[in-house]
């Protein structure tokens, strides 16, 4: 259906692209897409000079440590691999006019910048503080900060957190800026913005400061009927954070709507037309939805990688405990969007297989893994390596694996990480379907949805069936599509969200059904993981906290 497209093209047949900045959490990739044709033209991926710093700073000295569980980056990475992934991209596809750039974000990543856009990390004053600079999405030094804001607005009976499924998380805006006032007073005060990365992004290439309602609902406790939580909540909770919302940018604006145009200086930089009309920013895994060609109630969406991210639409809304955030129009205009997520899952698979085994492959295991029956092993485990997103949403669980014997062998570890890891899916899909929101089947994309053991795995796992989407850029072919629609039809791109998805998308490159002959056993399984699930994560939860306390205060009497 992609095959005959009649979109308009510029004067002289010219190609009229859509670029798609998608920014993960290693490396930022550029995506130009053909409007006509949906095409995937050129892509370019470079990776961020600094990587994830979770050691030290770089003006530290080596010895100096940074505490358990932060996550930092550095700002200026992402301009530089940005303009240099754009570059790229546009020497390989040829003679063509971008008429839109979209850009997607790892979410909640957040840093502390100036009102002219400008990184507190990268003034003198500042560089050698932790929390002047980017705090990646999976830093968790804010969980107090969380497990704080959580109490107090259930015991107020704050309407914000119905939104969130009764609880957010420590990798969210509100936590990690009470983390830095209270841990760097210096910072807060002289923040103009806490600003989303990728609403940073979008200001470094346009000038022009807005705030994505995508991250300001679902990541930001924003909502379109009630604001933010009222300055009596936050008084509360702490008087340094009474007057927050002034240090969040005001103007919002909606992934697939205009928030300005590309720089004279970003065009210099980057190889773009000055004026090139640039969308709001948006969530990866949001971003992902429209590139599977999803934009309909059924699908559970699943953004698989390092981390997965769990969205589904509903035309109404259904407030139930199991997700961690619904905002209307947050995903798709036309539904209420809902997410959820699972802390880690590919960097579960690479833990066990380069940091525990060391000097095998990832081909040699899963095929060993593809091997085993269901159930063999008689292994469960629980996937919170990384703590839980839902539907606990703790970041303070961790992993196990239940059933071990002398004889355990490394591929029935690693299949039961596979399965752990469905199983969570699984428990999702459960929440969902008890909250009202219909689940008929899962559409995938990722590195890992590249692998038909893991993809059998889940449908076996949880029982439906598993569409996997055509293009191997999801994330960023829905970058691209917001950028057609921040051009509009007038300039080559589209006016309708529907229509953009439809001529931009292909149909599923596989599809796969839960095998019947491995129902019972899974079933039997899953039992398993939901009582290890309740047991661990909610009766007896101070089991593994205690054993992280213990490691948090030894850490602490070594690292200063």
């Amino acid at each position: 259906m992609n095959n005959e497209k009649d979109a308009p093209r510029a004067s002289g047949g010219q190609k009229r692209f859509a670029l798609g900045l998608d920014y993960g959490t290693e490396s930022v990739r550029a995506l130009l897409v053909d409007c006509a044709t949906g095409d995937e033209a050129a892509q370019a991926v470079v990776p961020y000079t600094h990587g994830v710093m979770t050691e030290r700073l770089p003006a530290w000295e080596p010895q100096r440590r940074l505490p358990p569980d932060y996550a930092l980056q550095h700002p200026m990475d992402y301009i530089d691999s940005g303009a240099t992934a754009v570059r790229q991209a546009l020497r390989a596809a040829g003679p063509g006019e971008v008429i839109g750039v979209g850009v997607d974000f790892t979410s909640c990543t957040i840093l502390p910048v100036r009102k002219d856009g400008t990184p507190l990390a990268l003034e003198a004053e500042f560089r050698e503080d932790p929390h002047a600079w980017v705090k990646l999405w999976k830093h968790h030094g804010a969980q107090r900060e969380a497990d704080e804001i959580n109490a107090l607005a259930r015991k107020r009976g704050e309407k914000f957190l119905r939104y969130y499924g009764g609880a957010i998380s420590s990798e969210w805006m509100l936590p990690k800026c009470l983390e830095v006032a209270r841990k760097s007073p210096a910072v807060y005060a002289a923040t103009d913005y806490f600003v989303d990365a990728g609403d940073w992004v979008v200001q470094q290439m346009t000038g022009v400061f807005t705030r994505s309602t995508c991250s300001a609902g679902y990541k930001g406790l924003w909502n379109a009927e009630t604001g933010y939580p009222s300055r009596d909540f936050l008084r509360e909770l702490d008087p340094a954070v009474e007057h927050i919302a002034q240090k969040w940018v005001p103007d919002l604006v909606a992934p697939g709507r205009k928030s300005g145009s590309v720089s004279a200086s970003f065009a210099a930089r980057s190889g773009l037309k000055a004026g090139t009309p640039v969308s709001a920013a948006t969530i990866d895994a949001h971003s992902g939805v429209p590139g599977m060609g999803v934009y309909r109630e059924g699908p559970l969406c699943i953004i698989m990688g390092t981390s997965s991210c769990h969205m589904a639409l509903s035309s109404e809304l259904k407030l139930f405990d199991g997700y961690a955030g619904v905002v209307k129009d947050g995903v798709i205009e036309g539904f209420h969007g809902y997410e959820s997520g699972q802390s880690a899952v590919g960097d579960i698979f690479g833990w066990f297989v380069k940091d525990v085994l060391g000097e095998i492959s990832f081909s040699v295991i899963t095929t060993k893994a593809a091997r085993l029956e269901p159930g063999e092993s008689g292994l469960v485990a629980l996937d919170w390596m990384n703590g839980n997103r839902s539907v606990l949403m703790d970041a303070n669980l961790s992993g196990m694996v239940l059933g071990m014997t002398l004889a355990t062998k490394p591929e029935e570890i690693y299949r039961a990480l596979v399965e752990a890891t469905a199983f969570g899916t699984r428990r999702i899909v459960d929440a969902y379907q008890a909250g009202g929101i219909r689940v008929t089947e899962l559409v995938v994309c990722g590195g890992i949805a590249q692998c038909s053991f893991i993809v059998q795995t889940y449908a076996d796992a949880t029982g439906l069936p598993v569409r996997v989407a055509s293009s191997q850029q999801t994330v960023a072919l829905g970058a691209a599509i917001f950028g057609a629609l921040a051009a509009g039809a007038q300039a080559g791109g589209f006016d309708s969200v529907e229509e953009a998805i439809v001529r931009m998308t292909r149909p599923p490159a596989m599809a796969v059904e839960p095998r019947n002959q491995y129902r019972e056993t899974y079933d039997r399984l899953y039992g398993v993981y939901l009582r290890a699930h309740d047991f661990f994560g909610r009766e007896e939860k101070g089991l593994m906290k205690e054993l992280k306390n213990i490691k948090i205060k030894t850490k602490e009497i070594v690292h200063v």
